[in-house]
C-alpha cells in the first residue's frame, strides 16, 4: 500500500538533512584545523591534517550518501552531468589561461618560484593525488557545505562567500609549506571558490565545480613547472 508523506514529515526530513550536513562539515573543517595548528609546532607539520582533510572530505560524502541517501541533497549525481561538465569545463579554461597570465607577469616582476611546493609535488611524487584532492576538496566545501547552508535558507552570495573564505583559508590549516606559499595558494583559491560555487548553484551539480578546480590544478602545475622556465 502506497503512503503519502505529510508536508511535516518533508520538512523535518528536509531539517534533519541540513543539519547533518553542516554538523559533519564542521566538525570535519574544525578538527582539520585544529591538527593543523598543532601540527605546525611539532615535526609532523600539517601533514596529518593534510591527510584528515583529504580522506574525511571524501569519508563525509560518502557517509552521508550512503547510509543518509543525500547524494541530491549534496548534489552529487548523474542529473545534467553534461551540461555541468561544459559549464565547469569552459569557465575552468578561461580561469586558466587568466592564472597563467597573472604568474607569468608574477614572476617577471620578481616573484618567488614555488620550490617548496615543487620539491613536494615532484620529489614526492604527490602531483598523482591532485585529482583526489579536487574530489575531497569539491565534495567538502560545495557539495556539504555550500549545499547544506543554501538548504538553511542563507543567502545564495552568504553563502558562496563564506565557503570560499573557509576553504581558502584551509590552506593555511594543510600546506606543508612555508607562510608565503601558502599565501598564494590560499589566493588562487579565492577565484575557484567563488566560481565553483555559483556553477555548483547553477548547475545543483557538484561535477561543474569539480571540472573548473581540475582545470585550476593543471593550471597550478603549469605554474609552478613550466612558466619559471619561460621567464
Amino acid at each position: 500500500m502506497n503512503r503519502t508523506v505529510s508536508p511535516q514529515m518533508s520538512a523535518v526530513a528536509a531539517q534533519s538533512s541540513v543539519r547533518r550536513r553542516l554538523v559533519s562539515g564542521f566538525a570535519l573543517a574544525g578538527s582539520v584545523w585544529i591538527a593543523g595548528l598543532i601540527g605546525h609546532f611539532t615535526p609532523l607539520a600539517e601533514w596529518p591534517a593534510l591527510f584528515l582533510y583529504v580522506l574525511g572530505a571524501i569519508g563525509v560524502t560518502l557517509l552521508l550518501g550512503m547510509r543518509d541517501g543525500l547524494w541530491e541533497a549534496m548534489w552529487v549525481t548523474r542529473r545534467g552531468l553534461g551540461r555541468a561538465l561544459t559549464w565547469g569545463g569552459g569557465i575552468g579554461l578561461a580561469l586558466l589561461v587568466i592564472d597563467n597570465i597573472n604568474t607569468y607577469m608574477y614572476y617577471r616582476a620578481g616573484g618567488a618560484p614555488m620550490a617548496q611546493m615543487e620539491a613536494i609535488l615532484i620529489g614526492m611524487r604527490l602531483v598523482f593525488l591532485f585529482p583526489l584532492l579536487v574530489l575531497a576538496e569539491e565534495f567538502l566545501w560545495r557539495g556539504v557545505m555550500l549545499s547544506g547552508l543554501y538548504d538553511a535558507g542563507v543567502n545564495r552570495h552568504v553563502a558562496v562567500l563564506l565557503t570560499t573564505v573557509a576553504y581558502a583559508l584551509n590552506h593555511f590549516a594543510v600546506a606543508p609549506v612555508g607562510m608565503v606559499e601558502r599565501a598564494l595558494m590560499a589566493a588562487m583559491g579565492l577565484p575557484i571558490g567563488i566560481a565553483g560555487g555559483y556553477l555548483a548553484l547553477k548547475t545543483r551539480s557538484v561535477w561543474a565545480p569539480v571540472a573548473l578546480h581540475g582545470l585550476t590544478m593543471i593550471s597550478m602545475i603549469v605554474d609552478i613547472f613550466v612558466i619559471p622556465r619561460l621567464v
